[in-house]
């Protein structure tokens, strides 16, 4: 059958269209990037790949591997002499290819969101030769995108603030959710914004997801703070879309949208009339509910009868007013006074003008309560004068204070003594009025400050304080007197109507006029033929000599008396006397030496040999002195030596004991009772001499006790004896014990008490004491009578 132009047309349409929906189930053609394959011998055209898919999807769960497409080349004839090898990314891990077919399967599953597309390569060679029968080409297995990433809010959660107030549609803040699904494929990453907590307050845009007010007239101080929840959905927010949330906490800031408001229309407080100038009387506040700057005020008293006494301030931390008093309050004066109190915000905003005036009005009253106040003087300070002449009980002023209190208590005055220590005043304690009690001297003492105390009688607690300066008013009471003490000289040559001296008074009185002196010699002096005074009219006065020429060995020393007298009434006047001294003088009049002495030793011998001369006397006096005090030595005997031979002295007592058959001698229990009596000690300074002590009894005490205390009792009796040397000395006792029952048988003590004592007694106690027996016994073979 033949074909037409139009029919071959329309043919060619339909194989066009064939193959293009036939390319869109196989995989797409591409053309190798390697150079025209040449076989040995001879030249071959390039062949195609052709395989039949690109994409991959991702997230595969199936058991068996994924089949990903075909590799196959025209050479291949389908006897199995051509095999395919694949490497590049993922090969053999990845990717497997079956090597006869070309079949390419995924073994892994994959994720687009780690690797969108892999880059391999694919080779056919000769199963033979092993040779290539194809250049090496170059393809790209993509991932493709399936919806498995929810949407996420990656800066939430979300805090804003909008101001309270703001009207509908204002701004509060844009949220953003990211989607890691691919963009460019489907809907997977297309996102939409709602509110699914927050209604009817705020709204959010779908496609922005800028959060908006959607109510007007929000109020802060109804609620300040809102939590929404906002939701981001993809594949445009149709079902079977992943979503994410986030929270936005929206809190509403201030704005000066309330007035401040007193809780009361009117305050009353109570103040003592005792509280101190500057004390707080009271604070008082205006509620306002916004914060911050929103919230200051300003306080101001706008009217009443306190203006002056009273002024209120503001506590920048409180935004309290306090009021504080100006003035002293006194009840006695006013009992209460009314303030009108006015508090307005600091910054208005205009926006809310229309919601009445931003202040408030109050009204406070204050209450002066009494208090027992002390006396209160008529005067701060009283100012009095006395004169220093006037006599003890001489009034000087009186002082007067009351009590301010309605009871009007008398007051009873006195002085405080500290600050009246010498006691110069008295005040009556009933009418105030202050004499002197001693005697006054202005130039001790020219002003007297005291402080007077006014007590109510009732209470003598409440005093109070006057102060009172006397000023004691001067009389001429002392005479003037030289202004220091002169030490005049006059010169030997001098010359007549020489001034030797100029000389001032001082007077301790204090005219009102100012002192005037008159200076003249006295009536014995006024004739005098050595010096004369000349009154100068300024109060000094001026010496000068009548004579010509004066001598130090006549005399030495002149005393002038002078005569002066003060201006005061009744006038006062002194004599002093100025002495003059007589002095050589150098060629320009001035004193070289004023000894008269010096003239009495002989011309010839100057100072330096006069020193000489005493020094030599004073060493003479010494040598002297040294060789008596050497000589004194050699003659007075060593105190040592006449010590040393009344000391070598030795006194022994022999007690012998009784035998062998004397079994009771060495008893030592015979220590521990002792009587020993001790009579005062008396020694001389040359012999010593034996002197018999009665021992008194000791109690039984430890051997190394009795002992102890006996050397002890030597040793202060030794010490306390005035009879002894005054130099150390050794000592010897001997402490027998009183071991037997015949107490002491000393014939010493007998002879030391001068008395005659019958020891016949003797002869009883058996032949042990035979042989004292025949020495102090009475018998007529005694040997002492």
């Amino acid at each position: 059958m033949k074909l037409g132009k139009v029919e071959f047309c329309h043919f060619l349409q339909i194989l066009a269209l064939f193959l293009c929906l036939s390319g869109m189930n196989q995989a797409e053609l591409s053309r190798s990037r390697s150079k025209p394959y040449i076989q040995s011998g001879r030249t071959r055209t390039k062949r195609s790949w052709v395989w039949n898919q690109f994409f991959v999807l991702e997230e595969y769960m199936g058991t068996d591997p994924l089949y990903v497409g075909k590799l196959h080349s025209d050479v291949d004839k389908g006897d199995g002499s051509i095999k395919y090898i694949l490497s590049g990314e993922g090969a053999s891990s990845i990717f497997i290819i079956d090597e006869n077919t070309g079949d390419i399967h995924a073994t892994k599953r994959l994720d687009r969101e780690e690797q969108a597309y892999y880059t391999l390569r694919a080779q056919a060679l000769d199963r033979l030769t092993n040779k290539p029968v194809e250049p090496e080409s170059e393809f790209v297995i993509k991932i493709q995108d399936i919806n498995d990433n929810e949407p996420k809010f990656l800066d939430g959660p979300y805090t804003a603030g909008v101001p309270e107030m703001s009207p509908v549609g204002t701004s509060v803040v844009q949220v953003t959710a990211t989607d890691a699904d691919d963009p460019t494929y489907g809907n997977s990453a297309r996102v939409v914004y709602s509110i699914l907590q927050g209604q009817p307050y705020f709204s959010v845009e779908p496609k922005t997801g800028v959060i908006k007010t959607a109510l007007p007239n929000m109020d802060r101080e109804a609620k300040d703070q809102y939590l929404l929840v906002i939701q981001a959905k993809d594949m445009v927010g149709q079902n079977g879309g992943l979503s994410g949330t986030t929270s936005v906490t929206v809190t509403l800031t201030d704005v000066n949208d309330n007035p401040p408001r007193f809780p009361r229309r009117s305050y009353q407080y109570n103040v003592p009339e005792s509280l101190p100038v500057a004390s707080v009387v009271a604070r008082i506040k205006a509620a306002d509910a916004d914060v911050g700057p929103n919230a200051e005020m300003e306080y101001k008293i706008v009217d009443g009868d306190g203006l002056g006494v009273f002024k209120i301030s503001v506590d920048k931390d409180t935004q309290e007013g306090i009021i504080t008093i100006q003035k002293e309050l006194d009840f006695e004066a006013k009992t209460s006074y009314t303030l009108r109190i006015e508090a307005a915000n600091m910054h208005v905003d205009p926006r809310f003008l229309s919601l009445g005036p931003f202040s408030d009005m109050t009204t406070v009253k204050i209450i002066v309560e009494d208090v027992d106040e002390p006396p209160v003087f008529t005067s701060l300070l009283y100012s009095m004068v006395v004169s220093e002449a006037a006599k003890v009980g001489t009034i000087v002023g009186t002082v007067a204070a009351h009590d301010p209190d309605a009871s009007n208590s008398p007051v009873r005055y006195s002085i405080d003594r500290n600050t009246d220590l010498e006691r110069y005043f008295n005040i009556d304690a009933n009418s105030g009025v202050i004499t002197t009690a001693k005697s006054l001297d202005r130039e001790t003492n020219a002003v007297h400050n005291i402080t007077v105390l006014a007590m109510e009688s009732p209470n003598p607690a409440q005093t109070g304080r006057g102060y009172v300066a006397i000023t004691i008013l001067d009389i001429n009471d002392n005479a003037p007197e030289f202004a220091m003490e002169y030490e005049t000289t006059v010169c030997e040559n001098a010359q007549p109507g020489q001034v030797i001296q100029k000389i001032s008074a001082i007077d301790k009185d204090d005219p009102p006029n100012g002192h005037r002196f008159s200076f003249s010699l006295t009536a014995e002096a006024a004739n005098n033929h050595n010096f004369t005074l000349q009154d100068n009219k300024d109060n000094t006065a001026t010496v000068l000599t009548r004579r010509n020429g004066f001598r130090r060995q006549e005399q030495s020393v002149f005393y002038l008396p002078i005569f002066i007298v003060d201006s005061g009434s009744p006038s006062l006047s002194s004599t002093n006397t100025l002495t003059i001294r007589v002095c050589d003088c150098d060629a320009d009049g001035i004193a070289q030496t004023c000894n008269a002495e010096a003239y009495i030793l002989p011309a010839g011998l100057s100072t330096g040999a006069l020193i000489a001369i005493l020094a030599c006397v004073l060493t003479l006096l010494v040598l002297v002195l040294l060789i008596v005090t050497m000589r004194r030595r050699k003659k007075e005997p060593l105190i040592f030596d006449e010590e040393r031979d009344i000391r070598e002295n030795i006194v022994r007592y022999d007690d012998e004991g009784g035998g062998e058959e004397d079994t009771e001698a060495f008893d030592m229990a015979a220590l521990r009772n002792l009587n020993i009596i001790r009579d005062t000690k008396t020694r001389r300074d040359v012999t010593p001499e034996i002197q018999f002590l009665s021992r008194p009894t000791f109690k039984s005490i430890p051997d190394n006790v009795i002992f102890r205390e006996f050397i002890w009792e030597r040793l202060k009796e030794a010490d306390v004896d005035p009879c002894a040397p005054p130099y150390d000395s050794l000592q010897t006792y001997a402490f027998e014990g009183n071991g037997s029952v015949a107490e002491s048988l000393s014939s010493l003590d007998s002879i030391s008490s001068n008395s005659d004592q019958n020891y016949d007694y003797l002869s009883d106690w058996g032949p042990r004491f035979k042989r004292l027996a025949d020495m102090y016994g009475t018998g007529p073979d005694c040997l002492y009578s």
